[in-house]
């Protein structure tokens, strides 16, 4: 494994929004496993339904107010200074609510972390960026494979568009506090344990998958990768796609490339299902390195 450019101590305490979500509950373990002190945040009714586990909070993202107060650990029996925050939560997919009703929600949940950060002194934010912002789901080719972080946004939906404009928001926070670390995880499609059985069936189409470009993340990786970056210790605003090591398919992904998107340039010798979504830039700089894949799981 390399080793990450500036990486520090693991903060005591972190907030993480979206923790009942998919990879909201995964990461919420993960931490508090390596001994971080986490208030689990989310606005699901019931309080704690689908159990997150240890300390709970159910909030409003969009109320700026609520935010400020579970931010600054002003809640009754959350108290305690917060020194990190790790923003998971969203409507989570394109589709899923009306293009303003997504752009609405997202936008101001966001805004209203990154901006109560600010104010309470939060020198770390971790947030949620999207594979969707490189173009998925690329009824356009790709530039070139694999896809990586040094060409612009592509979003093709209103919830992309959002995610693009929190990243572009990330590096004007940052302008505006050169302490501030803010990095934007680009997290492929979050899969658990129980959802590689379905992935035999994608063999018979390539096409079916080729929106991200057969892609996944492990929701477990997904953590480790959270850990990393909040070890991150370099100022500034940074962008990583996270994806596991390899794609959904048994097929080569040399092979997927010559038969889906014949003229797109392909920039490395590929190994035989290596991701197409390149984490590169994650393992040298964060020292991310996936542990997990699907091919243990489906015999």
């Amino acid at each position: 494994m390399t080793h990450p450019d500036s990486v520090t101590a693991l903060p005591r305490r972190v907030v993480v929004t979206g923790a009942t979500g998919k990879l909201g509950r995964a990461v919420v373990a993960h931490l508090r496993d390596v001994g971080v002190d986490v208030l689990a945040v989310d606005r699901a009714a019931g309080g704690d339904p689908r159990d997150v586990g240890g300390e709970f909070l159910q909030a409003d993202l969009t109320d700026y107010g609520q935010v400020l107060e579970a931010l600054l650990g002003g809640a009754d029996e959350h108290g305690g200074r917060v020194d990190a925050v790790v923003h998971l939560a969203a409507v989570p997919a394109p589709g899923l609510l009306p293009n303003a009703a997504t752009f609405a929600n997202n936008s101001s949940a966001t805004y209203n972390v990154f901006a109560a950060a600010r104010a309470a002194g939060i020198k770390r934010v971790v947030y949620a960026s999207s594979e969707t912002v490189l173009g998925l789901p690329f009824d356009t080719p790709p530039p070139y494979a694999p896809v990586d972080e040094e060409y612009a946004p592509r979003p093709e939906s209103t919830y992309s568009l959002n995610k693009a404009l929190e990243e572009e928001m990330a590096g004007h926070f940052c302008r505006w506090d050169p302490e501030l670390i803010m990095l934007g995880l680009r997290f492929s499609n979050v899969m658990d344990v129980e959802d590689y059985a379905q992935f035999p069936s994608f063999d018979a189409d390539p096409r079916l998958r080729r929106w991200n470009l057969w892609g996944y993340i492990d929701a477990r990786d997904g953590a480790q990768a959270v850990e990393r970056a909040l070890a991150y210790d370099r100022p500034g605003a940074e962008v990583f796609i996270i994806a596991n090591a390899d794609t959904v398919m048994s097929r080569s992904s040399a092979g997927l490339m010559s038969e889906v998107y014949p003229d797109v340039e392909i920039r490395k010798e590929l190994g035989e299902h290596e991701t197409l979504l390149s984490i590169d830039k994650a393992r040298r700089v964060l020292g991310y390195e996936p542990r997990h894949t699907w091919r243990n799981h489906v015999s």
